[in-house]
Formats: structure tokens, C-alpha cells, sequence
């Protein structure tokens, strides 16, 4: 009985996270650059008796990945906003280290810097790319590989980074944004193609994600259900002791 009770406490927490997992892939669907948290517990315990996994010992892994799956490309023909098509990332410059992301909507700072949406510095190869006062917004070229020009000028090339099989291991650190562990090492990036002009969507696909959320609510409720059977169980057990 404890056996069962412990169970269904733990698939309790473990719906309770993916909910809020399901829930915050929903409230980024329209995040450039997103990639969507991904949990297979619901699905897991969907397809598990509670007796085969107590017999078993069989655990459920509560942990959370991410889809590094490319999202949908939009043109939006604004001459700052970057799509990259294949796998790799932009490198964020911050006080704490090198964030990477997908999401190239970025900005000129008042000093002409280019910048992502927070602010942070978007890395060159070279560091900083600052765009002279005189160049405007539509003198502004990008290649495919990244190279950034005013008219015939090279101003300077972002620094793009891969990271393989091993971007799993990427940690989420806010606003479409993932930091490395200290033992892991980008690459350079290969068969990668930067759009000027173009934004990658995020790649949550809001049916499915819907579909998901009503299966997690009720099995969640069907837990709930066995919680209370237990409780009232208890209480018939304390009252025949008593009596």
C-alpha cells in the first residue's frame, strides 16, 4: 500500500511539472526563436499499469528537454531581424558568460551596437559589431554566412557556434536563450544559412500542446480520485479501530 500511495504521489508532482511545462510552451508560441520544453511523463504513465512499475521498480524521468527542432521561417522584411536555417546559434555577450540563442530580433544601441531585445551585446567574430552613425538601417547587408556590410564596406561577421548532438545538454536561461556547462565546447557551425529579413518562429505547435495539457488534466484528476479512495480507506480503517 505505501508502495502505491508513494507512487501516486510522485505522478501527482510529476503532472503538476509537466502542466506548467505545457503551459509554458503555450505562452511562448509567438516567441521568435523559441524552442519548446518537452516532458514524456504524461505520455509515459499513460502507457503504464501501477502494478507493472511497482513490481518493477521502475522509475519515471521527471526531467525536461528541449525541441532543438527548426521552427517555421517569416519574412519580415525589417533589415535587423535574422533567421538561421539549419543547426547552430547567435552568441549573446553578458557579464556571466555567453548565452546562445535562435531569436535574431535585434537593435542598434545609442552607440551603435548591434543588440539583442534585452540589450546584451549580439557577438562578431571580432567582437562587437558596431555600425557606423552614418550607415543607415537599409545600407545594412548580410550574407549567408554572416558576414555584415554597409554598401561595399565589411563591418564584421557574426559569431555563430554548433554544438552537435551536444546541445541537449544546453541549459535554458531565459528569453529563448541557453547557456553551456563548463565542459562543453562549441564547434564551428556547418551547412548553415543566415536570412536577413527573416525571423525563425517558435516551433510549439499549440494543437498538440493542447491535445498533451487535457491529457496530463485528467490523469491528474484520476490521481487525485485514487488520493481520495486512499484517505477514506484510512478513515474506515481508524474507525473500526476505535469502535
Amino acid at each position: 500500500m505505501a508502495a502505491n500511495v508513494s507512487q501516486v504521489d510522485s505522478a501527482i508532482l510529476g503532472l503538476k511539472r509537466e502542466f506548467e511545462v505545457i503551459a509554458h510552451n503555450l505562452a511562448n508560441v509567438g516567441t521568435a526563436g523559441y524552442k519548446r520544453r518537452c516532458n514524456a511523463f504524461a505520455r509515459c504513465l499513460a502507457g503504464l499499469s501501477a502494478e507493472a512499475d511497482v513490481e518493477s521498480g521502475r522509475a519515471i524521468d521527471l526531467l525536461t528537454d528541449f525541441d532543438f527542432s527548426q521552427g517555421s521561417i517569416i519574412e519580415t522584411g525589417r533589415s535587423l531581424d535574422f533567421a538561421l536555417s539549419g543547426r547552430g546559434f547567435f552568441v549573446i555577450e553578458t557579464p556571466d558568460g555567453p548565452l546562445y540563442t535562435r531569436n535574431g530580433t535585434f537593435h542598434l544601441d545609442r552607440n551603435g551596437h548591434i543588440v539583442d531585445s534585452a540589450g546584451r551585446m549580439v557577438a562578431g567574430e571580432s567582437g562587437p559589431i558596431t555600425i557606423p552613425p552614418d550607415v543607415g538601417l537599409s545600407q545594412i547587408s548580410v550574407s549567408d554566412d554572416g558576414q555584415i556590410r554597409a554598401g561595399n564596406t565589411l563591418i564584421g561577421r557574426f559569431e555563430l557556434v554548433d554544438f552537435g548532438e551536444d546541445e541537449m545538454k544546453l541549459l535554458a536561461a531565459g528569453s529563448s536563450c541557453f547557456s553551456a556547462p563548463q565542459n562543453l565546447r562549441s564547434r564551428p557551425v556547418e551547412n548553415l544559412i543566415v536570412k536577413q529579413g527573416f525571423k525563425e518562429a517558435s516551433n510549439v505547435k499549440p494543437v498538440e500542446e493542447l491535445v498533451d495539457m487535457m491529457m496530463v488534466s485528467r490523469l491528474y484528476e484520476a490521481n487525485m480520485q485514487l488520493v481520495s479512495v486512499g484517505k477514506d480507506n484510512s478513515k474506515s480503517i481508524l474507525n473500526v479501530a476505535m469502535s
